[in-house]
């Protein structure tokens, strides 16, 4: 079989050997570490996204919600894309001010109205949830946001624009946002009428995709229906950016596809009279090569015979990074000396299957590319028993999206490296009692 060579020679994407090791000694292994001088570079680039009468940019704190992230970047004048209203109740424990939270949510919350109240901005993601809102502020004017499914999508595992694909929001495949039909027949404008609210914002969300054509696309589609209600002060290009995690994969020219946008806004004021403000809501963007999870080979085995493998076993897994399991994602894979020296780097290199650590056959973290269901071997170099392995790419939908707890394993720490490669402690490993802390005993069954 051939392996995928991602053999490094000495060090991770921000790690070495000793601040891998530095991050181990302070939390444990394993343990999730995000780079602070990262975090900065991706947030600088999305704030110089091109524009031309204003720029709000929205990090989608799904993607890595600890405290710390979204308190460094509401520093950096960025505000919260939410997906729930927890993330809303979440964000402002953090310190975020309510008025800068956009929610666009798959459940409307029960209270979505004492989030408003507050200050949280709410998009109608469907005619029921226009209607709730309409109900609860009819005759107020209350300010709505309107997300639109654009028509067409761009997932970062999926060519289609219009087919069914886990990272796609967008086109009739996916139930995300108010159908664009239903937006121009007027079914949309005669709700926001009857209950007499103001439309101050159009939304549309089409994935996270690597095709800048789409994306432009979308942008231009978006402003058209700016168009229907001369309220609409900002129009919110939610979508994600290809980051490029391997060698050879590209990432996003956020100049690139963002001059032509600008172009439109402006075309759009010339037309209308009217300038827009832009808002863009990056989330594996900002975080995603910013983080890593930071691990143990706790064991090694072999199988034989044509179909043999050698397997390298970690003390995490699907429990930390289930992209891999999940849509077949390939992650930078570097293996660092258990010693954290870098004398101790070796140059031997092996192929070898890369698994975590649960009782689950899926837990895989090397599937073929695009194929969860399939396993691939990686060209390392050569580990044993108790050295590290770093994935990187690990900032985005990791933590934050993991089957944590599955055979009970405590959720992991995570540490912000700073800009002298000293780690910080800002989540502590979960406690064994914290998982089941919540059961409650019936007596007599």
């Amino acid at each position: 079989m051939s392996a995928l060579n991602m053999a490094n020679p000495e060090k991770s994407v921000f790690l070495d050997p000793a601040s891998a090791k530095a991050c181990i000694e302070l939390a444990g292994s394993p343990v999730y570490a995000y780079s602070l001088q990262k975090l900065e570079e991706s947030a600088n680039a999305c704030l110089a996204f091109p524009n031309e009468y204003g720029l709000t940019v929205r990090y989608a704190m799904k993607a890595s919600p600890n405290s710390s992230i979204l308190k460094y970047f509401n520093s950096k004048g960025i505000h919260i894309d939410a997906s729930s209203g927890y993330e809303c109740r979440r964000a402002m424990s953090a310190g975020i001010p309510a008025e800068n939270i956009s929610l666009s949510t798959q459940e409307l919350p029960e209270d979505f109205a004492e989030l408003v109240k507050m200050g949280v901005k709410v998009n109608a993601c469907s005619v029921s949830q226009l209607e709730r809102f309409g109900k609860a502020f009819e005759g107020t004017g209350q300010k709505v946001g309107i997300r639109v499914n654009p028509g067409v999508g761009s997932g970062g595992f999926s060519a289609s624009t219009t087919a069914f694909s886990k990272t796609n929001v967008g086109g009739p495949s996916s139930s995300f946002g108010i159908w664009h039909e239903l937006v121009s027949d007027g079914t949309v404008p005669d709700i926001v009428e009857k209950y007499g609210l103001t439309v101050e914002r159009i939304h549309t969300h089409i994935g996270s995709g690597s095709d800048p054509g789409i994306w432009q696309q979308v942008a231009v589609k978006s402003l058209s229906f700016c168009k229907i209600w001369p309220t609409v002060e900002a129009c919110n290009l939610g979508g994600g950016y290809k980051v490029g995690r391997n060698a050879g994969e590209p990432t996003t020219d956020l100049q690139e596809i963002g001059k032509p946008v600008k172009e439109a806004f402006k075309k759009f004021a010339e037309d209308t009279g009217r300038k827009l403000k832009m808002e863009i809501e990056p989330g594996t963007y900002l975080v995603a090569m910013a983080g890593a999870l930071v691990s143990t080979v706790q064991d090694k085995v072999v199988t034989t015979g044509e179909s043999g493998h050698t397997f390298l076993k970690l003390d995490a897994g699907m429990t930390d990074v289930l992209r891999p399991s999940l849509y077949g994602a390939i992650h930078p894979l570097t293996v660092l000396p258990g010693s954290g020296l870098a004398a101790d780097v070796g140059s031997e290199t092996e192929d070898v299957v890369v698994v975590g650590h649960c009782c689950e056959s899926g837990d895989l973290m090397t599937p073929k590319p695009g194929e969860p269901e399939d396993l691939a071997e990686r060209t390392l170099r050569k580990a044993e028993i108790g050295d590290i392995v770093v994935m990187d790419g690990s900032g985005a939908y990791c933590s934050g999206m993991s089957t944590k707890n599955y055979n009970s394993f405590p959720e992991a720490p995570e540490v912000l490296v700073d800009k002298e490669g000293k780690p910080h402690l800002v989540r502590k490993r979960q406690l064994l009692e914290q998982i089941y802390q919540n059961e409650i005993d019936i007596s007599g069954v």
